[in-house]
Parts: structure tokens; C-alpha cells; sequence
């Protein structure tokens, strides 16, 4: 019998996990309901779950997903989520975790919204290096809205709270319903036309996505990027987004944000008047101040108490050391150029040609006796080796050796020196070569010495 596998709760849990983690339809799910059991956690997290008449699905939005949201769920909101179905392990239940989550009913409007929002952002119309600065102080404020709605009158009353003096220029508009849109753009085109305001605010009181969606129109939008005055869109509550808020100059968060920064208040106004009033009587005092010290200064001076000294006696030393000063400049200077002067002359002779010809001798003249002392220096060691040479050559002469009593012996043809016993037979001639002349000689006997190289030695 096979063995059974047995799973704890905690594999099994997992393993239903994963199942569903592989199944793609379950990934990426858009699931219709109303929510109930709505917790926003102090954590960010929404905790909640999505019914229908028929069944219940527990549900969770992470801080990081619903931060996008354009609206804020509440109990018995219907609601469109897309998400993907997991299981939380600990439990054992599966659970629909939603990232993304709109209001049931304006699936279409939120989709040609989001459309026509990529849209201009591709083409430029919400860059931030083309939006148009709003003036300080405007002389003219022209608001664009319903004339019967809460928004107009939270703008005036603010307006004139803030800044009671300014014109405020009202344009009444449609801002609902098919003829709004065309009604906003003719508002501000004739605004633009007829140049009389330095900003405008154009807007409505918050609603629904229907009641908000002239203010999603493309013509809306491209009227307010072609406006060449600047203007602070004011539509709806603080969470509500339209396209006119990424188009226009500045967004207001609500109509009443929307006229506190169109104006500065005039309280503050007045206190940074006041602060600027003390600064400029405080700077003024300071100046004065130093100037009548300037002026105490000066009355101590010794230029006043004693002038004719400081305007006088002093000029007239420094005119003294000035005249000492620049007669020894002078002198120092005429120095210089006398000492030029002669080095000059000195140079300018030494190209004369009667001076190069002096010079010349002189070198020729020195250059002859350095010639004549070379050449008797020369004859005096010449003269000093021949005399050596002759001496060595009388001290080998065999002459000097023949006055000693020596002789010399050569055959009887005179081309052989006999030096041997060997050289000589009996009965041949020699010649004697002696001092003072030489002697003939016939070899009669011959008696040699033991032990003695006899032979021809040469």
C-alpha cells in the first residue's frame, strides 16, 4: 500500500499560495464591489472588503498604491480595483491585494482622462520651465466661474479681505453640462483679448468626475497654455485633479487657496511697509549720525585749529624735500648718461679705423716676438739634443774603444769581422785595423782555449 504524504497547514498553505501566484488571470484581475469594513490604518494601509449581492472578498491597499488614489474611499463607495489574489499563510486566506482602484461608474471618463492627460504631458503642456510667474501685485484680477456658485463667492470675499483695492473683473461661465467647456474657452479668450486683468482665476466648487469634466476638456486646456496671462486654476476640493490643474500657471488646492495667492494680504503688506519704514528711519538716523560725527571730526581738526601750519609751513617742507629729492633724481640721472656716454665713446673707438690699424701692429708686434722666442726656444732644445746625440755617439765609437789598445779584425777582403778562432785557417791573410792605420798579417799557427764558444758570434 502506498504511503500517504502528509502536509503540515503551514506547507499547504503555501503550496495554495503558490498556486494561485501562478495562475495569470488571478495576477492581474479587475473586480467590481462596494467596500465595507473600511479601516485606514495608521500605517498607510487600507484594510477593507469588496461585496456584491452574493458574495464577499477580503481585500488590502498597501500606503505605497493608494498614495495615488484621486479620491478617498469610504464605506459603501463602489468601487472598480485591479489586483492580483494571493493567500496571507498565517491564516489560511486568500485575500485580493489591489493596486490600483477608482470610483465604479466613470471607468470610461477615468480612462480618456488618464488618455488625454499622457497626451498633452507628451507634447509639453504641463512643463514646469513654460508656466508664467504669478504677479506680486496685480493692478486687475479677472475670475472665470458660475456667478451663482460657492466658489465666486469665497473668491470675492477673499479677494477683498486681502486686498480690498484691487478690480475684480467676472466673466460668468457655464461649469457643467456639455456647453461649459466651449463657455471657458470663450471666457478666456476674450479676457486675453481685451488685456485688462494681470491674472486670472478660473475654477469651480468641488463634485463628482462628471460634474468636474468641462474642466477635462482638451479645448479647456490648450486655451489656458495659449494664455498669455497668467492663471491659477481653482477646481474643486483639495484631492480633486483635473487637467487644467496640470496646464495652468499655479493650482489652487480650492477657490479660496486660489485668491490668497493670487493677492498678498494688505496686514502684511502693511507690516513689512512698517518694517521697511523702521529700517529706512533706523538707516537714516545711522547716517545722521555719523555725519555729525564726521563733522565733530572735522571741527577738531588740526587743519582748522591751526591752518596756516597744515596749509602752509607743511606744503612748503614737502616742497623743500620734493626740490632735494628731485635735484639728487638729477644729478644721479646725469650720472648715468655721462657714464653711457663714455662707455659709448670707448665702443664707437673701437670701430675707428685708425685705432684698428694700432691695434693690429700691436697684435702683429706681439704675435712676431712670441715667433722669435718660439723659434729660439726650438734651436736652443735642438741644439741642446744634437750635442746629447753627438756624445752618446763618441762614447760608442769603436774608435774610442781602439785607444784603449784594441784592434779590429777582418778578413783579407775587409767584409768579414772575425771574432772566432773558428773564422781563420792557417796560412790565411787578415788585416788589422788599428788607430792610426792598418797592418797586414799571415796566420801561422792557431792555439785555442777549452771551454771557450768558438764560432761565428754575429
Amino acid at each position: 500500500m502506498k504511503e500517504k504524504k502528509v502536509l503540515s497547514i503551514k506547507d499547504l498553505n503555501r503550496y495554495i499560495k503558490m498556486r494561485l501566484e501562478s495562475d495569470n488571470t488571478l495576477q492581474d484581475v479587475w473586480v467590481r464591489g462596494e467596500i465595507s469594513n473600511f479601516t485606514h490604518h495608521s500605517s498607510g494601509h487600507m484594510y477593507f472588503t469588496l461585496k456584491d449581492a452574493d458574495s464577499r472578498l477580503k481585500s488590502i491597499m498597501f500606503a505605497s498604491s493608494n498614495q495615488r488614489l484621486g479620491f478617498i474611499p469610504r464605506e459603501g463607495t463602489k468601487v472598480l480595483a485591479c489586483g492580483n489574489i494571493s493567500v496571507y499563510e498565517r491564516d489560511g486566506q486568500y485575500q485580493f491585494y489591489v493596486s490600483q482602484m477608482q470610483p465604479d461608474g466613470i471607468g470610461s471618463l477615468y480612462l480618456a482622462f488618464e488618455q488625454l492627460k499622457k497626451k498633452l504631458a507628451d507634447e509639453g503642456l504641463f512643463a514646469v520651465e513654460r508656466k508664467q510667474s504669478i504677479p506680486r501685485f496685480p493692478k486687475a484680477i479677472g475670475v472665470i466661474t458660475s456667478p451663482t456658485g460657492a466658489a465666486v463667492r469665497d473668491i470675492m470675499i477673499t479677494l477683498q479681505r486681502r486686498y480690498p483695492n484691487v478690480p475684480i473683473l467676472l466673466y460668468p461661465v457655464l461649469v457643467q453640462g456639455t456647453q461649459a467647456a466651449p463657455s471657458i474657452v470663450k471666457a478666456i479668450e476674450t479676457m486675453n483679448a481685451r488685456n485688462e486683468v494681470d491674472v486670472m482665476i478660473v475654477g469651480r466648487g468641488g463634485g463628482s468626475l462628471e460634474e468636474l469634466w468641462a474642466f477635462n476638456e482638451e479645448a479647456v486646456a490648450r486655451s489656458i497654455y495659449a494664455s498669455l496671462i497668467p492663471i491659477i486654476s481653482a477646481v474643486g476640493h483639495e484631492t480633486d485633479f483635473t487637467i487644467a490643474d496640470f496646464v495652468a500657471d499655479l493650482r489652487a488646492a480650492t477657490p479660496t487657496a486660489a485668491a490668497e495667492l493670487a493677492v498678498p494680504h494688505h496686514l502684511e503688506l502693511r507690516q513689512q511697509l512698517s518694517y521697511y519704514n523702521q529700517r529706512l528711519h533706523g538707516g537714516l538716523s545711522n547716517q545722521l549720525e555719523r555725519g555729525r560725527e564726521r563733522l565733530r571730526r572735522a571741527r577738531r581738526s588740526p587743519v582748522f585749529l591751526n591752518p596756516r601750519r597744515q596749509l602752509l609751513v607743511q606744503p612748503m617742507e614737502r616742497l623743500d624735500r620734493t626740490k632735494e629729492q628731485l635735484a639728487y633724481k638729477m644729478r644721479r640721472r646725469l650720472t648715468k648718461l655721462q657714464e653711457r656716454q663714455l662707455k659709448l665713446d670707448k665702443l664707437l673707438s673701437s670701430y675707428n679705423p685708425k685705432e684698428q690699424v694700432l691695434f693690429a701692429k700691436r697684435r702683429l708686434g706681439s704675435t712676431v716676438r712670441q715667433l722669435q722666442q718660439a723659434i729660439q726656444t726650438a734651436k736652443s732644445q735642438k741644439r741642446q739634443e744634437l750635442v746629447s746625440a753627438i756624445r752618446q755617439l763618441d762614447a760608442l765609437s769603436p774608435l774610442k774603444v781602439m785607444q784603449r789598445g784594441y784592434s779590429l779584425v777582418y778578413d783579407e777582403n775587409q767584409k768579414q769581422l772575425i771574432k772566432s778562432i773558428q773564422q781563420v785557417q792557417i796560412g790565411d791573410v787578415l788585416k788589422l785595423r788599428l788607430t792610426d792605420g792598418q797592418v797586414d798579417c799571415h796566420v801561422w799557427s792557431m792555439e785555442g782555449k777549452e771551454n771557450v764558444k768558438t764560432g761565428n758570434d754575429a
